[in-house]
This record gives C-alpha cells, structure tokens and sequence, in this order.
C-alpha cells in the first residue's frame, strides 16, 4: 500500500454538482480494520458511517482490495488532509491525499455606471473571487467593434478622462477554471459643443436651400441660427429650424435676395456654447465656403445672454 499524501484537484462550479474522487485506499486479506478520516475526524470505519454530513459516501467497489469514499457537491470547506488508516499484523498504517478545492473566477462587486465631466479622474473597481486566485484586466470597447487593453488588477483609474475615453469598460476575471467572468462599467464623459460640421450654400432665388449645423456634445447641444444680429426663429418669414440629433437644419423653401447673407449655429450645452458662421449665397457671387466668421458685435452681446439665461436652467 503506497504511503505519502498526494493531491487530489476538484473543482467546484457554482449551479453544478460535483464529486470529489473516489478517494482510494488499497486493502488486502492481512488487513484486518479500516477507516478514513478527515483530521481528527472519522468518516468511516470498515462500512459503518460515523460522519454526519450526507455528502459522504462509501463506494460500492468491485473490488475487494479497495476501500474507497467519494464526496458529493464538494465545498471549499472540504479541503484538507484525509487519511485511510489500516490495521495489518495488529500494526496500523495509513495513507493520505490531499484534497485541493478549485473555484472558477467570479465577479463579486463591481462599479455603477458613472457619469463625469471631461477632465475629471475616474476611479473603476472590479473584485472577484477564485480559488486559484482571481487574474483581473480591464478592455475598453472602442469603436468598430475593436477592444483595447486598459490595465491589469482590481482598480481602474483614469486621470483627466477625454471624451474619447467614454464608453464601456469590460473587466474580465480569470484563473483557467472554466469560462472567464465579464461585467461592463458604462463611463459617460460630459464635453462642451464641437461644430464637426458646418458648410455654406448656394441656392438661386426661388429654390429650396438649406444650411447645415452639425454638433458632437454630451448632454446632446441645443442649437439657435441668427442672420447678422438677429435672432432666426422657426416658421417665421418661410424659414423652418429641423434638429435631428446632433443635427440642425436651416430650411428656406423659397429663397429671396433678402434671405442672402451670413448666418451663425449657435451650439450649446451646460458644458459650455460654440458657433459656426454660414453663408447662404446666389449664384456667382464671391464667398469663402469654409471661411471663419465672427460674430456681429450686438450679436455677441444677444449671444451671451441667451447663454446666461440657458445655463441658469442647470
């Protein structure tokens, strides 16, 4: 009969049954007594049960040379030292296994979904159980479906967070149990309007012309369209305003002469305001499509009132 104490790996899988073992133990006819014991404790003597727990259990063997117990839906409280113990020639024996209790990974708490003004730091957490111990690493899911590798353990920081780092944040747990543990952490980042988009255009008298705003901000900008320094207002002089998302649309469905000239978009948010300025020309005349354009001094003063009276609103 081999002596030592080898080890006996199982693992247990949470929602699953498992078993550890059979743990054997080699018997022939000059033993005359058995056992198996976990420590201290007697689990079995010869085929009478001294254990408790119903987990326990004694193998029918075919054989008769061994002595055998299995343990059902094993817990990591199982773990330890066991030894079968023989009596043989009135001289006792025993041999002995170790049993290891292996744990897939899990996440066991996790960040909240957070929202943050660019600039700001971000602090992530992702803890997780195993048995071996838990490996954690951060991805950010970026655009197009492609991920990239943030950082390696259980906190994430992020220090003067860009809007580029919105999104979600996958942390994944693993120890090569089974299958990894995933969980997301949604970062929403907060940015000031940024006209991404803005061209003028040229339209003959009579003709359907439209300006285009386009605005990228987080909350979504509100837009206003002003002519010089006046305000444009929606349906007024056969002018109509349509904002669709991150876009807004100045619609003139029968252009005039008098409806020749600069027009601004006006972008904003709590963030912060930006403006584009936008040429609605005739037919051959001079302009600088993608020229700047600043603001009309009274334009400048109605504008910044307007932002006054909007941001008080937050």
């Amino acid at each position: 009969m081999p002596l030592g104490a080898p080890l006996l790996a199982v693992s247990r899988h949470v929602g699953h049954c498992s078993s550890a073992g059979p743990s054997q133990c080699n018997v022939d006819s000059k033993v005359s007594r058995v056992a198996w014991l976990n420590r201290s404790t007697i689990l079995f003597a010869g085929n009478e049960k001294w254990s408790l727990d119903p987990r326990v259990v004694l193998m029918e063997n075919t054989a008769v040379t061994e002595y055998s117990i299995k343990i059902q839906n094993v817990d990591v409280h199982d773990e330890g030292p066991y030894a079968c113990s023989i009596l043989t020639n009135k001289k006792p024996k025993s041999t002995k296994v170790h049993l290891i209790v292996q744990v897939p990974a899990r996440i066991t708490n996790i960040s909240k979904d957070v929202t943050v003004n660019e600039g700001s730091n971000v602090n992530l957490m992702c803890l997780a159980a195993g048995r071996p111990e838990a490996n954690i690493i951060w991805k950010h899911h970026l655009p197009r479906g492609t991920q990239k590798f943030v950082t390696e353990g259980e906190h994430l920081v992020l220090t003067a967070v860009t809007k580029e780092q919105s999104g979600s944040f996958e942390c994944i747990a693993s120890n090569d149990i089974s299958s990894p543990d995933v969980r997301t952490v949604q970062v929403t980042v907060n940015y000031p309007p940024f006209i991404s988009k803005a061209r003028s255009t040229g339209t003959p008298v009579g003709q359907k012309g439209t300006l285009q705003c386009e605005a990228s901000a987080v909350p979504r900008a509100d837009f206003e369209w002003y002519k010089e320094d006046r305000r444009v207002f929606n349906g007024l002089n056969g002018v109509k305003i349509e904002n669709q998302g991150k876009q807004s649309m100045l619609v003139f469905f029968n252009v005039s002469e008098e409806d020749y000239g600069n027009y601004t978009c006006v972008a904003v948010n709590p963030m912060g305001i930006t403006n584009a300025s936008i040429i609605l020309y005739g037919p051959g005349a001079m302009h600088n499509v993608n020229g700047a354009a600043v603001l009309p001094r009274a334009s400048v003063c109605l504008l910044l009132t307007m932002t006054s009276l909007y941001l008080l609103k937050f």
